[in-house]
């Protein structure tokens, strides 16, 4: 399980670095959820991640952290298929309006999220 949460993790980090070089290209990435497959897609990623990360967290460097991080990725993932597809598009056209600053900013984020989960997964 820590493999399959390391690698998750780096998939976060990569797709923070692709919103941070390139904020457009990364709302066009994002904008392909926007179908009920695209959806579930997405729900199924993160649930995969906060249970990967549940069951690697007592290995890892701060399994406290990830263990209450996990259980956060799992509820998002349970609630995202009833956030609907309409909010998820306001929710992103109100997120692309801010323009690329708060793009780059929130993909940063990302990018130091996934990487610092991957250090914490590496005992």
């Amino acid at each position: 399980m820590a493999f399959v949460a390391l690698i998750l993790s780096l998939f976060v980090a990569v797709i923070g670095a692709l919103g941070v070089a390139s904020p457009a290209r990364l709302l066009r990435v994002v904008r392909r959820f926007q179908t009920p497959r695209g959806l579930y897609f997405a729900a199924a990623l993160r649930l995969v991640l906060g249970v990967a990360l549940f069951f690697a967290a007592p290995t890892s460097r701060a399994p406290e952290i990830l263990r209450l991080l996990s259980v956060i990725i799992i509820a998002a993932g349970l609630v995202t298929p009833f956030f609907g597809l309409e909010r998820f598009r306001r929710l992103l056209d109100w997120w692309s309006a801010r323009g690329p600053g708060f793009v780059r900013a929130w993909a940063g984020f990302a990018f130091a999220f996934g990487l610092w989960l991957a250090y914490a997964l590496i005992p």
